[in-house]
């Protein structure tokens, strides 16, 4: 009789452990397309200023981008390529090379999309 509650007891404990760790995953893999979604928009909106000439607030979007894209999990290098990608259209964003800036930000757009 006791095998029988042991054995219950623990497949009982095995099913909320599995149930708690299937929900922790969900969660988190809907906390990282939060953070896809953010980066993009940030991205966007980057371009969109580079493109008007106006470094200043490209650049506080393009910092949103690169702090939202920390938070952002999957494949370690498209994240990484993307992120060098932002960082240098910032860096050309700063230097007032619009051309190059949209460049690279597209190519970074392009990037995260594909996650």
């Amino acid at each position: 009789m006791n095998i029988i509650k042991n054995t219950a007891l623990s497949l009982l404990l095995a099913l909320s452990f599995g149930a708690t760790s299937t929900s922790v995953s969900a969660e988190e893999a809907a906390n990282g397309s939060e953070s896809i979604k953010q980066t993009i928009a940030h991205v966007e909106k980057g371009l969109i200023e580079v493109n008007k000439s106006d470094f200043s607030a490209a650049q506080l979007h393009l910092k949103s981008a690169r702090l939202s894209s920390e938070k952002i999990e999957g494949n370690e290098a498209v994240i990484k390529e993307a992120n060098a990608d932002v960082v240098q259209g910032q860096i050309q964003a700063k230097l007032g090379e619009v051309k190059k800036s949209a460049d690279f930000l597209n190519k970074a757009l392009t990037l995260y999309k594909s996650l």
